[in-house]
């Protein structure tokens, strides 16, 4: 469905005589100057939606399937007469330690653009509205919506590693707490995401490069210096992915050998305590022995020797284990 249409010119929203439908009359509408274009924002449209604004805006049959079935890598591809962008959306579950991603494609000529967006986390509105105001940019035309859908879609990715690092804080500090923790299965979870997040960010840098030095056509010179300022952001996000993931192959390699030292200390008091229980069996069994010439088996104390025996060697052995750390 269509979320807005708007045509603009010289940098600013103008009024239209005509329905968000009527696609011939908008792009007629945005025809009067440089840099004057038409704006429509399309949520999850149907193949026939999209055919009839392809129709009008003569948009390749390819970049349309593409933007219809959504799920596709992130890229720039150059068709006659416009330029076809697909940017992934993230946005993070807390509860889920998991990111959600969405799809935005950008349909961009000499006088339109056309977003087509896929996952609720995908809404443009803020970015639609914040250019409105900055209308020294907006009359840049479509490359100044370009550069707003990708800044709003790049600052989305900080936002995502801002709660995917405060998640790897938490599993360091359980991983080298002194409790006995299970974090092997939120390592795994948390690098999966990461995975995901790769994915949307690091096809993205060779577009934001073109960009940058000019070398997509439709795309402004000028709009450079701004490109550069996504192409940063983008970069950061991208240094945050690789040290995020090493940090939690150090925390699970971490992990792993606190399991192994807990199972030696298992081990330990297992055979210590062990050790306790043998040793006064040992006298036990000897001293039970019905031999008619044991050694003080006639004897009066021999019951209450036998008794402390255990006892003295059960404390002896006690005392070492616990000098010795086993207990």
């Amino acid at each position: 469905m269509i979320v807005d249409s708007a045509v603009y010119r010289r940098g600013q929203r103008v009024p239209v005589d005509c329905t968000v439908h009527d696609y011939p009359a908008l792009r007629a509408a945005a025809a009067g100057g440089e840099h004057d274009f038409v704006w429509v924002g399309l949520y999850e449209p149907s193949h026939l939606e999209l055919a009839d604004i392809a129709e009008a805006f003569g948009l390749h049959q390819l970049a349309v399937e593409d933007a219809v079935v959504a799920h596709q890598r992130p890229k720039l591809e150059l068709y006659e007469g416009s330029l076809f962008l697909t940017l992934k959306t993230l946005w993070y579950v807390d509860e889920d330690d998991a990111v959600e991603t969405g799809e935005i494609n950008l349909f961009v000529g000499e006088d339109f653009v056309i977003t087509v967006r896929h996952g609720r986390g995908s809404q443009l509105k803020d970015a639609r509205h914040s250019l409105e105001e900055q209308h020294d940019v907006l009359s840049h035309g479509p490359s100044a919506v370009v550069y707003a859908v990708c800044d709003t879609v790049v600052d989305g990715y900080l936002a995502v590693m801002e709660e995917l690092q405060i998640d790897v804080d938490e599993v360091e500090t359980s991983v080298f707490s002194e409790q006995r923790t299970n974090d092997s299965v939120r390592i795994y979870t948390l690098k999966r995401e990461l995975a995901e997040v790769r994915r949307a960010v690091l096809p993205l840098r060779e577009p934001m490069r073109r960009f940058t030095v000019g070398a997509v056509p439709g795309v402004l010179p000028e709009a450079g210096p701004f490109f550069r300022d996504v192409g940063d952001h983008l970069a950061v996000a991208t240094e945050a992915i690789d040290t995020l993931d090493a940090l939690l192959s150090t925390a699970f390699d971490a992990h792993l050998a606190r399991i192994q030292v807990q199972q030696n200390d298992d081990m330990r008091k297992i055979s210590a305590g062990a050790a306790l229980i043998v040793v006064p069996t040992l006298i036990a069994g000897i001293y039970g022995m019905n031999f008619e010439h044991m050694p003080e088996l006639g004897w009066y104390f021999g019951y209450p020797f036998a008794l402390l025996l255990m006892g003295g060697v059960s404390g002896w052995l006690w005392l070492l284990f616990k000098r010795s750390g086993w207990f």
